[in-house]
């Protein structure tokens, strides 16, 4: 596997070679505190003057080394292409025509500056708040526990009719995002704002060991009777959160639909018992 400082240097020579104007990277790699290990991305982009004859022939690519499979995504005015090399290392390379930087950089949590000779970056800040959480408005607060509640009861209709994939995309699409925000609340609540990052994926970092233990446990949709027993478990989780929350925030939390839903689901799939 290519070393990280090698394929800078291939990042770096590759772009002169087609002649970009400035070049950035973004994610974990610009990041001290994520997880230093073989499957970081290196999030780059070159910021180019002529896209579409840059992109009429892309064979220049292949510098990169060989893939073992690719993607071509286009978003807004920028083109990126997304490469998985045969020696595991991968790129995410995005082509931003230099007119339209704002829009990387409104895309990007933060990013460093590798190459930039005629100061195109000097006007544009990075993001860095993009995935921190602070601490919740009552609004909010009340949103997302009538999102969670609402979306339950799709869970239940799928659950009964043995929908597998309906039934798991809105538990954990919906419901178990709901649930996650409500901790990454509580954490802010400590703190203020906290750095949750893409995913969560930082978010127990500020809870306690067995919330983070509790919420995996809860991922277990192989089967109508593991989603079954998750959207229970799913529903007590949230509602026990959802009160300390409420209760320390000083907000308003309606038991009465809470303890309502929970009953909806329990008659409608323990009483049957999922025939």
């Amino acid at each position: 596997m290519r070393t990280e400082a090698e394929m800078l240097n291939l990042i770096l020579q590759t772009a002169k070679t087609i002649q970009v104007e400035a070049i950035a990277m973004s994610g974990s790699r610009t990041n001290p505190k994520a997880l230093k290990d073989e499957f970081q991305d290196y999030d780059v982009v070159y910021i180019v003057d002529d896209l579409d004859n840059l992109t009429r022939d892309l064979s220049w690519l292949d510098r990169f080394g060989k893939r073992i499979i690719e993607q071509e995504v286009t978003l807004g005015h920028r083109r990126l292409y997304l490469m998985l090399f045969e020696d595991g290392n991968r790129i995410d390379l995005t082509l931003c025509p230099k007119d339209h930087i704002q829009e990387w950089v409104d895309s990007e949590a933060g990013f460093t500056v590798l190459v930039d000779e005629k100061g195109l970056f000097e006007s544009y800040s990075p993001s860095p708040l993009r995935f921190w959480i602070s601490s919740a408005s009552e609004t909010d607060f009340e949103k997302s526990c009538n999102e969670f509640w609402w979306v339950s009861a799709y869970v239940v209709k799928g659950i009964r009719r043995k929908q597998v994939i309906y039934s798991t995309d809105h538990l954990y699409g919906i419901c178990q995002q709901e649930l996650l925000k409500v901790l990454a609340w509580q954490a802010a609540s400590d703190r203020g704002r906290v750095d949750v990052s893409k995913n969560y994926k930082y978010l127990f970092n500020y809870l306690p060991a067995e919330k983070e233990k509790e919420f995996s446990n809860l991922l277990d949709f192989s089967s109508i009777e593991k989603l079954t027993q998750s959207l229970f478990t799913t529903m007590k989780f949230f509602h026990q959160e959802a009160q300390y929350l409420a209760q320390k925030m000083g907000f308003d939390y309606d038991k009465e639909v809470a303890e309502k839903m929970i009953q909806y689901a329990e008659e409608r799939v323990k009483k049957f018992g999922n025939n």
